[in-house]
């Protein structure tokens, strides 16, 4: 029997308001200080999508970690543990796909360019994985 405990919420806790922090800060850097620089370039837009993605995904881990503590050791382990599986994805997905517009918007290399849709990929795995958790059956108490 898998033992899940308040404490695997820790993780998607820490990732929420690392990526809520810098999420903020980011989008704020753009609309603010860089935002001529942006405009310039005619990337203001992949900014502000990066920025947004973060945000919506970091509001999506804290969530996930408030389920995570609310629903562990209440039989639903298997929910738990993919509720933790989306969480690990979404905590992937947003580097791979905000950091990447970032750097592209800021001018970075091209190659760069490919690297997006993984993340994105990876965020669509996170919220299969909730998708997942919600139609995972509890075991009944014994």
């Amino acid at each position: 029997m898998t033992t899940i405990s308040p404490d695997h919420s820790r993780g998607p806790l820490i990732a929420a308001g690392i990526f809520g922090l810098t999420g903020v800060a980011i989008g704020a850097l753009g609309a603010h200080e860089m935002a001529a620089e942006l405009a310039e370039r005619g990337t203001m837009r992949a900014w502000e999508t990066a920025a947004r993605y973060q945000l919506f995904h970091a509001v999506a881990l804290l969530a996930a970690a408030i389920w995570i503590r609310v629903c562990a050791g209440e039989g639903n382990a298997a929910a738990v543990n993919r509720m933790r599986w989306a969480a690990r994805w979404w905590s992937f997905g947003i580097p791979l796909f905000s950091a990447s517009l970032y750097w592209l918007a800021l001018g970075g290399p091209r190659w760069l360019g490919p690297v997006t849709p993984f993340g994105g990929i990876a965020l669509m795995a996170g919220w299969f994985y909730v998708i997942a958790a919600a139609v995972a059956k509890p075991k009944p108490p014994q």
